[in-house]
């Protein structure tokens, strides 16, 4: 079995992730570092490959089929906004964080494809602007929205976890899931 972790921007997803997959000992994959590598490539931040995306459905296409064949293999760990849709049969996880936490991590990660986020402030607007660009291009590609917490099998505000407690947590709900296994 699978796990797909979804969240809001800042979440902590990445992080979390990669604790989970070393703790079960799963291979972790993330739809976030290829959005990443793809907006490097084209020398554009992440806002605005999320705005390219809007009007140029080949970006979103080559994720979908990332993750479709992903869902093919056992024993991952997928980090993506759409991993819940893409992979079904998955332990469905959605990790929430508060607007201005969310700000705060996103800006002292200081990563150089998000390069307008100059000033904690502008962290906090871009990345909302970036969630709501995200959600207009998911309800009308896919007809869902990925903040919909109804989607999922585990809800955690990490706000104020440790990435550490939060891996836990997943840790354990994914294995009571699976009866004690892994």
């Amino acid at each position: 079995m699978n796990i797909t972790i979804s969240g809001s921007p800042g979440s902590g997803k990445s992080t979390v992730a990669d604790i989970v997959a070393s703790k079960l000992g799963f291979r972790r994959e993330s739809i976030g570092d290829l959005m990443r590598s793809l907006a490097s490539m084209k020398g554009v931040s992440l806002l605005e490959i999320s705005r390219l995306a809007e009007s140029d459905r080949s970006i979103d296409l080559e994720l979908d089929s990332m993750q479709r064949e992903l869902g093919r293999k056992d024993s991952l760990v997928v980090d993506s906004r759409l991993g819940f849709h893409f992979i079904p049969g998955s332990f469905k996880v959605f990790l929430d964080v508060s607007p201005d936490e969310a700000g705060r991590r996103i800006f002292e990660a200081k990563r150089r494809v998000e390069r307008e986020n100059s000033t904690l402030k502008d962290t906090v607007l871009n990345t909302a602007r970036r969630k709501e660009s995200e959600l207009r291009r998911y309800a009308e590609f896919y007809g869902l929205n990925p903040f919909d917490m109804s989607n999922y099998d585990l809800v955690i505000d990490t706000t104020s976890l440790s990435p550490e407690e939060v891996a836990a947590a997943i840790v354990s709900a994914f294995r009571r899931r699976q009866g004690g296994k892994n």
